[in-house]
């Protein structure tokens, strides 16, 4: 446990050194990294890595997805990016139709197409949110899912009787799940005050204008993306079952790899933007 705290320190350490630099550039590369491991894990997990084609194209559109979402580039949008790469599967299915089956084929195209658009979330929440603030809201959106995982384990070791998914993750528990929601909640209020009275003290704006941060919306906000957490974690679970594998890589200690790392933020992610597009819980500044 010590081992996934650091290294989940380390994790947003990271994060807040790309936000520092300030380019929007830099966090697109980031995320376009983290979109391209993650879908490598899963190819080496379920053994399609061992087809180059495959592997190249999967890889390759998940890392370009970031940009092309990103930045109006002439014939090089969305809709070509992914018909070319739709295209490039049927074409490598052709060829190795007796060696990969079809639903194979299908799993690969879901998680190349998932992934990279998942996790761009992100960087729509990067530019939605006024320059100032837009740290804060980027480690509030992930730490919020985060800290319900470790919520849930500490809640589910101490009073865990009633198995959640028994079949999928037999350690969670209902108790444990309940207990990873409030912390989540507990944790979501506590940043939104930690940082408005961050923001006042500190005048993150450079104007005299009084910061304040709705941190009851942040509070019941935190529940539905811990909610969306448990479901992604859920789901990257069922897989490695079926894989046979306890995690998706090696890379980051005490959490395994990238897609174990940031599962959970799949789902929570494209939700807080959806909501950020609506309503920004911060006035002034």
């Amino acid at each position: 446990m010590v081992k996934k705290v650091l290294s989940g320190v380390l994790a947003v350490a990271i994060g807040l050194v790309l936000l520092w630099i300030d380019r929007k550039e830099v966090f697109v590369i980031g995320v376009s990294l983290v979109s391209a491991m993650a879908v490598y894990e899963i190819l080496g997990a379920t053994k399609y890595i061992k087809n180059i084609a495959l592997a190249v194209i999967s890889v390759g559109f998940s890392a370009a997805i970031p940009f092309v979402l990103n930045y109006d580039i002439q014939f090089l949008n969305t809709r070509y990016v992914a018909f070319a790469f739709i295209i490039g599967l049927f074409v490598i299915m052709l060829f190795s139709h007796k060696k990969i089956k079809f639903a194979e084929f299908s799993l690969v195209a879901v998680v190349s197409l998932c992934i990279p658009f998942s996790l761009s979330s992100l960087i729509f929440i990067y530019e939605i949110i006024p320059p100032q603030h837009r740290t804060f809201f980027l480690l509030y959106t992930c730490v919020v899912t985060w800290v319900s995982d470790s919520g849930a384990y500490f809640a589910g070791t101490l009073f865990g009787k009633h198995k959640l998914a028994p079949s999928i993750s037999p350690n969670k528990t209902w108790e444990g799940f309940a207990g990873g929601i409030a912390i989540s909640a507990i944790f979501g209020i506590t940043l939104g005050l930690g940082y408005q009275w961050f923001a006042n003290n500190f005048n993150v704006d450079n104007s005299m204008q009084a910061v304040e941060v709705n941190v009851l919306f942040l509070g019941l906000m935190a529940v539905p993306c811990a909610m969306l957490g448990v479901l992604g974690d859920l789901s990257a679970s069922i897989l490695k079952r079926e894989c046979s594998v306890k995690d998706f890589g090696k890379i980051l200690p005490g959490h395994g790899g990238f897609v174990d790392r940031f599962d959970s933020v799949l789902f929570s992610a494209p939700f807080a933007y959806l909501v950020f597009m609506q309503y920004v819980p911060i006035t002034g500044g």
